[in-house]
């Protein structure tokens, strides 16, 4: 029988970033991943460092938090990263007349957004398509999932963190109206082991609701599929958008020596086992070819489908949740002191949902430490390896 200050279930680009902050603080922490780490949703993103530009029509806060996040992330991960900057291009008449509210929104989110001459877009991306009418320059940029994830775990271990993957949780025991153990299998061998604790963070994305029933809990999570797109060869070194209101396949992503279009979105009951739709295929090449002349005749790499875990219940495609980070103390809500859910927000903001979650987790157990994480360099990913 083992103890530890806090308990992690889920070991995507959250649950690293959350073990990291607790840890930095000075908890003891363990996390179980049931499959490979960041093979969940973070693992399957197309990868995109958000300037907050693309919520900027929406939600001045969301759009504000991506910024300041991206700027974070750039001074404590940046080999992690690739600082591309981005184009949104207006190809149509709902563009055009978008684009001073557009700059104005990005702005006001304190995002330097710059409309440029298409002729200057074009220079810098000569594939961009030949309908564009308004170009706009924004400091978005692209994320390699694996490493950045990586960096967090290797910076959580190093703080004393111990992360099991292939172990999957099994049971939240709680007595008493408070979590006390988490029982977790090994999927390698079955063994399976009871860990005492004094809390439990269910980062489980997608999964969430999985996660909670095993303390006999229910969280409002919406499971969105989002199909992605790869062709071989980059298109573009920018990340390119198409400057509208968030839609299907909007945005053409670089990532090493591809090109990635994403993404759609559509309400399903499991998260596990996604497959992307013909149709869906179908529209996102159509959709890039509209952004960038001939990315439909790159040779086709591969199409992939993750769930983004929207916090909310929806009965259409989720589109209409916000993309808002979400708490849930559930020794507030549901009486299970101890237990807390993190749901929603995007990769870009992986730290902050850690932040946000630490931040409550720390005051429930007494520890009067505040988050340090947007200060230091993360450990180098391939040091998660080199630890003892």
């Amino acid at each position: 029988m083992d103890y530890f200050d806090v308990a992690i279930i889920g070991g995507g680009g959250t649950g690293a970033a959350t073990a990291y902050d607790l840890a930095l603080r000075g908890l003891s922490v363990i996390l179980f991943e049931r499959g490979e780490l960041t093979s969940g949703t973070t693992g399957r993103h197309h990868g995109q460092l958000h300037s907050g530009a693309r919520y900027a029509l929406g939600d001045h806060r969301i759009a504000r938090e991506c910024m300041a996040e991206t700027l974070i992330l750039r001074r404590i991960a940046a080999d992690a990263l690739e600082f591309n900057q981005g184009l949104f291009l207006a190809v149509d008449d709902e563009g055009e007349s978008l684009t001073d509210e557009f700059v104005e929104a990005c702005r006001a989110a304190d995002i330097p957004a710059t409309e440029v001459p298409v002729a200057r877009a074009r220079e810098w991306e000569p594939r961009i398509s030949g309908a564009t009418r308004r170009a706009v320059l924004v400091p978005d940029g692209t994320i390699d999932a694996y490493r950045l994830a990586m960096r967090f775990f290797a910076s959580a271990a190093s703080r004393g963190a111990v992360i099991r993957n292939y172990t999957q949780a099994s049971g939240i025991e709680v007595t008493g109206g408070a979590v006390r153990a988490v029982a977790a299998r090994s999927l390698r061998d079955g063994t399976e082991t009871r860990y005492e604790c004094g809390a439990v963070v269910n980062a489980g994305g997608p999964w969430a609701d999985r996660v909670a029933a095993l303390a006999g809990l229910e969280v409002p999570v919406t499971p969105a599929a989002g199909t992605m797109v790869a062709v071989e060869g980059r298109v573009a070194n920018m990340v390119i958008s198409r400057l509208r209101r968030p839609s299907d396949g909007d945005i053409v992503v670089p990532q090493r020596r591809l090109s990635i279009v994403g993404s759609t979105q559509r309400k399903v009951e499991d998260p596990d086992g996604l497959r992307p739709l013909p149709e869906e295929i179908e529209l996102l090449l159509a959709s890039a070819d509209e952004l960038v002349t001939g990315f439909s005749a790159q040779p086709f790499r591969a199409a992939w489908a993750a769930a983004r875990p929207l916090a909310g219940r929806s009965s259409e495609e989720g589109r209409e949740i916000s993309r808002d980070i979400a708490i849930v103390d559930h020794g507030k809500s549901d009486g299970v002191r101890g237990f807390f859910s993190v749901l929603g927000g995007k990769a870009t903001t992986l730290r902050r949902m850690g932040e946000l979650v630490s931040d409550q987790v720390a005051a429930f157990l007494g520890k009067a430490e505040p988050c340090r994480t947007a200060k230091f360099d993360l450990a180098p990913y391939a040091d998660y390896w080199r630890l003892p």
